[in-house]
C-alpha cells in the first residue's frame, strides 16, 4: 500500500509549517516536488528550501516531476480540468512506482491547505483507482488566513456569512445574492472590475506570507485600478503571481 501524505505548506513562508507537517515530511520515504516550468521555478525552489530546512531523515528521498499542462483544445472548462487531473494522477503514479514501487509513504507539499480551492485530493482519488492507497491530510495555513492576518482584519462582519468564490464566478455571475463579504480566489483577470464598485471595500494581497508580499486596501472605486497596475508589474517582474482578495459591502 502507498500512504499518501498531503501536507499543507502555507503560502510560501517556511515558518507556516506546523510541527505536525515537519513530522510528516520526516516520516516519508519519498517527497514529490512538482515543476511548473521556468517561469514558475520559484515554486519548486520554495519546496526545495522547505525540505532542506526541515527534513533531517536520511532515508527520505526527494523526487521532482514535470507537471502536465491543460489541453487548450478542450473547450469545456470542467472537462479540461478533469483531463488535466487524469494526466496529473498518471504522472504521480509513474513517479512513485519508479522511485519506491507500490509500497511506502509518499508526501506532497500542497500550497496553502488541501481543502480550499486545491485539487490535490481529487487527483488522489484518481490515483486510488490504480494503486492501493490511503490518504492523510496535514492541514496548513491558507492564503485566506494569511490575507486577513496581513491586513489585520476579521474575515466576517458580526453574525454575517462569508462567501468564498472564484474570479470566474464573480465575472460571469456577479455578486452572490445575500452576501455581505466575498473572498475571491483563482482570479487571473482582476474580475472585481466587472462589478459596481459603489460602497465596496477591497483588501487585496499578492505573495501573502512571502518576502515579496504586496498588500493594498481601500474603496474599490479608487483602489481597484491601483491593484490592476501593481499586479501587472509583479507578474512581469516574477513571471507569475498568486493573489487573493476580500470584497465587502457597507
Amino acid at each position: 500500500m502507498i500512504e499518501l501524505l498531503l501536507v499543507g505548506m502555507g503560502t510560501g513562508n517556511p515558518d507556516h509549517l506546523t510541527r505536525q507537517a515537519v513530522r510528516a515530511l520526516n516520516s516519508a520515504d519519498l517527497i514529490l516536488i512538482p515543476r511548473k516550468g521556468e517561469t514558475k521555478e520559484d515554486l519548486a525552489g520554495l519546496r526545495r528550501t522547505i525540505c532542506a530546512d526541515v527534513v533531517t531523515n536520511p532515508g527520505t528521498r526527494i523526487a521532482e516531476f514535470d507537471l502536465p499542462v491543460r489541453d487548450p483544445d478542450i473547450a469545456d472548462y470542467i472537462a479540461r480540468v478533469a483531463a488535466w487531473h487524469d494526466a496529473l494522477a498518471a504522472v504521480w503514479k509513474d513517479t512513485i512506482l519508479a522511485e519506491i514501487g507500490a509500497q511506502g509513504r509518499v508526501a506532497l507539499l500542497v500550497w496553502g491547505d488541501p481543502s480550499l480551492y486545491d485539487s490535490t485530493l481529487r487527483i488522489a482519488d484518481r490515483l486510488a483507482e490504480s494503486l492501493t492507497l490511503s490518504v492523510t491530510v496535514i492541514p496548513g495555513i491558507t492564503s485566506l488566513q494569511a490575507l486577513t492576518a496581513a491586513h489585520a482584519i476579521p474575515l466576517n462582519k458580526v453574525g454575517a456569512p462569508v462567501t468564498i468564490t472564484t474570479g470566474r464566478q464573480l465575472r460571469d455571475s456577479g455578486w452572490p445574492e445575500g452576501a455581505d463579504t466575498l473572498a475571491v480566489m483563482l482570479d487571473g483577470e482582476c474580475s472585481f472590475q466587472a462589478i459596481d464598485p459603489g460602497g465596496v471595500t477591497i483588501w487585496w494581497g499578492a505573495f501573502v506570507g512571502m518576502p515579496e508580499e504586496i498588500t493594498l486596501s481601500g474603496p474599490l472605486a479608487t483602489t481597484g485600478p491601483q491593484i490592476v497596475a501593481r499586479r501587472a508589474a509583479a507578474r512581469q517582474r516574477h513571471g507569475w503571481v498568486m493573489d487573493i482578495y476580500i470584497l465587502r459591502r457597507g
